[in-house]
């Protein structure tokens, strides 16, 4: 069976570890960092070019079924799967994780775009932890008062023009002790951060519960309505199904 996996999470690398030697599949990556984890299957990497071009991709390569397997974030891409499965007939299944759930002693304050994240950090400099990847970073020129302290994957370059800032390269996943000291160390004030659920970037949020520290967090998208399983095992077992049928 000739699968695409539309890639670039921790499900998405369970997922292609464990397959079933008869799914001859491909993994799809957006390209968005330089030096992508290898993978033990065919790993294509740049967009398709909207719903006409993975229309034309899953055609000429005969592929059987679609796994989106993307980031919570990552909206159009799925909305771009859904549509094309939906037109082509080819089977689809998501992976989507939960998102996180308030636990008391969180001090949360939820919002829905980057742009309202900013305002959220208040007039008052403070030490800002920002983890949202280097795309959105932008957002947060119009809070220059702030203190930020950027972690990302790929170098922000000058996407962040502000008076003070610092950049941490580092890849997860991040447990809760080493999110702790780190908090600590930078004398973090208040986290920035987008609800993206799984337990790969959980421990700063439980970092920041146990130091009081509050939280600005992002919630996830609308993604469209389609079969879907929490995690990767989810995706074995319908994978499995479809090879038994």
């Amino acid at each position: 069976m000739r699968v695409l996996i539309l890639g670039g999470t921790s499900e998405a690398s369970t997922l292609v570890k464990r397959l079933d030697p008869r799914i001859d599949a491909t993994l799809s990556l957006a390209g968005r960092t330089s030096a992508p984890k290898r993978e033990p299957v065919r790993t294509r990497i740049g967009g398709f070019g909207g719903p006409e071009g993975l229309t034309a991709w899953i055609a000429e390569n005969r592929i059987e079924a679609v796994i989106d397997a993307t980031h919570p974030f990552a909206a159009q891409i799925g909305r771009n799967a859904a549509l094309t499965c939906k037109r082509t007939g080819v089977a689809l299944l998501a992976i989507r994780r939960p998102a996180w759930e308030r636990r008391p002693g969180d001090l949360w304050t939820e919002v829905e775009t980057m742009a309202e994240a900013a305002l959220a950090l208040g007039e008052m400099t403070r030490r800002v932890f920002l983890t949202i990847g280097r795309l959105e970073v932008g957002a947060f020129t119009t809070a220059p008062q702030h203190d930020y302290v950027v972690r990302s994957i790929e170098p922000i370059g000058d996407a962040l023009p502000v008076p003070r800032l610092a950049e941490i390269a580092a890849r997860g996943p991040f447990d809760e002790a080493a999110e702790t000291a780190f908090l600590a160390e930078r004398r973090i004030e208040i986290l920035v951060t987008k609800n993206s659920g799984g337990p790969a970037t959980y421990g700063k949020i439980a970092a920041a519960r146990a130091l009081g520290i509050p939280v600005v967090i992002v919630r996830p998208p609308r993604k469209p309505d389609v079969a879907s399983v929490p995690d990767a095992e989810g995706a074995l077992a319908w994978l499995e199904r479809r090879l038994d049928c």
